[in-house]
């Protein structure tokens, strides 16, 4: 029997879990893409906006972020921050957690559909088992004897379902629960900026030491008494 065969032999409810399939794996894909791209490492871009907000200010490390270009959520976490730093440390934390709340949504998008198909597909090759085993029982009623080609047909319907709706389950589950572990790695990154830039702001600036003049020794003018 050829994978057509069996195709024809499970029913129209197979065509869904192929379509179904079809989705997991687009949409897991477009995902690794997109982590892969906001993944990339953004720890020399946030020390070197430390040195920088050391040494001259909030406003030339915001300027050094903007010329990176960097697209990880780190950096936007970091840009936001810098942007409001001129209005205290509160208005900074502020704008970070927006933005974190931004960079959130946008890592685990596409994650709670993964869920969903992976809770679906066995519900639905519960659901063609259903129906070919109800195909099965009805040869049943339309003879007293029948063969097992007549049977065969229900039942193969039933077991190809139930196959095709765990492997498409198995499919989501992984990849949801990879990308998830991919997409938490990248958030913590994103946390730790939030959590070291008030520092950032709060620490004093180290202030230079006043220059010494080196002021001329006055010269003493010594006299002896000469004697008379």
């Amino acid at each position: 029997m050829t994978i057509l065969d069996l195709v024809r032999a499970a029913g129209p409810l197979l065509w869904v879990l192929l379509a179904l399939s079809v989705y997991v794996v687009y949409l897991s894909a477009a995902r690794a893409q997109a982590l892969a791209r906001l993944g990339a490492d953004a720890r020399t871009l946030v020390e070197r906006a430390r040195a920088v907000t050391a040494e001259s200010g909030p406003h030339a490390a915001l300027a050094e972020v903007d010329r990176a270009a960097h697209p990880s959520p780190a950096a936007q976490v970091l840009r936001a921050g810098l942007a409001r730093a001129d209005r205290g440390v509160p208005a900074a934390e502020s704008a970070m957690h927006s933005a974190l709340l931004g960079e959130d949504a946008r890592l685990y998008a596409g994650l709670g559909a993964l869920g969903t198909a992976a809770q679906v597909a066995p519900l639905l090759g519960l659901l063609g088992t259903v129906i070919g085993m109800v195909r099965s029982f009805l040869v049943f009623s339309q003879t007293t004897a029948p063969t097992p080609a007549q049977l065969a047909t229900g039942i193969s319907e039933a077991l190809i379902n139930t196959a095709a709706g765990l492997i498409v389950a198995v499919i989501a589950y992984v990849a949801r629960g990879a990308l998830r572990a991919r997409a938490d790695r990248i958030m913590v990154q994103a946390e730790q900026v939030r959590e070291d830039l008030p520092g950032w702001l709060t620490r004093p600036a180290p202030t230079p030491a006043p220059a010494r003049a080196d002021a001329p020794v006055p010269e003493v003018a010594l006299t002896f008494g000469g004697a008379q």
